[in-house]
């Protein structure tokens, strides 16, 4: 009898593993997202790209609220979510949006390479929690080696999209805390979803008055690029991510996203037909190195 329920022990995902795929899962989705943005500015401009992503969003998160018959949120967890609503359905997209317009998606990449060192500050400052040496050390040198290839790739020019990433940065990174705080004792689907509702009068108004001003023209592309970043980007991508934060801790989930900005300058290749120097193998062995160090380290 030992020896069984052994065996069926042994074939569990243990919550660490299932909480490091979970958050990997997250950010491969969210690594097509400027990609994706680049192909909706296709038939929409900026501000209406951003608008309608969100108002799309929070149609999808209601519809699932409403048919799971969610209950509302507590009271005490109203402000942590109208961060994640702020931070991840305002902010971020609008800002890195903007940014996009004016700016090549290597470049706007600098901000996801600087975000997973943001969010583990943010997180640390929130809660109090210590992170060991090695940690830090180890964010920080993958956060130094994503920012000097990504500035690199733009020739170390800053542009006046910077504004709007560092501001991007900023935002994500309190939401990112936010909601994975609360995902440890909600799922993470109802965060988000919670999240991009709260935020849908903003988005709704953005939406509302930039269809009016921008000019749109319906492709193949621009349309499943804007649903991309609404149904994924926005709400889908949430879901896994902030159930894997939950189950292994806000600042050791956003070190897998150093990995991020490599991803979306392979799709930007792929994709978008952008040219890539020698410097990516490396880049990407230092990074994986960077992970692999804050995923095994332990809070002190």
């Amino acid at each position: 009898m030992t020896n069984d329920s052994s065996a069926i022990v042994s074939t569990r995902v243990s919550p660490l593993s299932n909480g490091t795929f979970l958050a990997a899962l997250g950010v491969l989705a969210f690594s097509f997202t400027f990609p994706a943005t680049t192909w909706a500015f296709e038939g929409f401009g900026p501000w209406s790209a951003a608008g309608v992503r969100g108002v799309v969003a929070a149609l999808i998160a209601l519809v699932a609220l409403l048919a799971s018959r969610a209950p509302l949120p507590a009271r005490a967890d109203v402000p942590a979510l109208v961060v994640v609503a702020a931070g991840c359905a305002i902010g971020f997209p609008l800002l890195s949006t903007l940014a996009l317009r004016t700016s090549s998606t290597a470049h706007s990449a600098v901000v996801i390479g600087a975000l997973p060192m943001a969010t583990a500050v943010v997180s640390a400052l929130l809660t109090g929690r210590r992170q060991a040496t090695a940690f830090w050390a180890a964010a920080g040198t993958g956060a130094v080696t994503i920012i000097a290839f990504t500035l690199a790739q733009n020739h170390g020019r800053p542009t006046v999209a910077d504004l709007y990433l560092f501001g991007a940065l900023v935002v994500c990174a309190f939401g990112y805390a936010e909601g994975g705080r609360l995902s440890a004792h909600l799922p993470g689907w109802r965060v988000i979803a919670w999240g991009v509702v709260i935020a849908a009068p903003v988005n709704l108004v953005v939406a509302g008055w930039a269809l009016a001003q921008e000019p749109v023209h319906l492709t193949t592309k621009a349309v499943v690029g804007l649903a991309y970043t609404a149904a994924v980007s926005q709400l889908g991508g949430f879901v896994v991510w902030y159930r894997g934060m939950g189950l292994i801790g806000v600042a050791r989930a956003s070190q897998l996203q150093l990995a991020q900005p490599l991803l979306t300058l392979v799709w930007a290749v792929l994709l978008l037909g952008e040219e890539l120097g020698p410097a990516v193998p490396l880049t990407a062995a230092v990074v994986l190195a960077c992970i692999v160090v804050t995923q095994r380290s332990r809070p002190s």
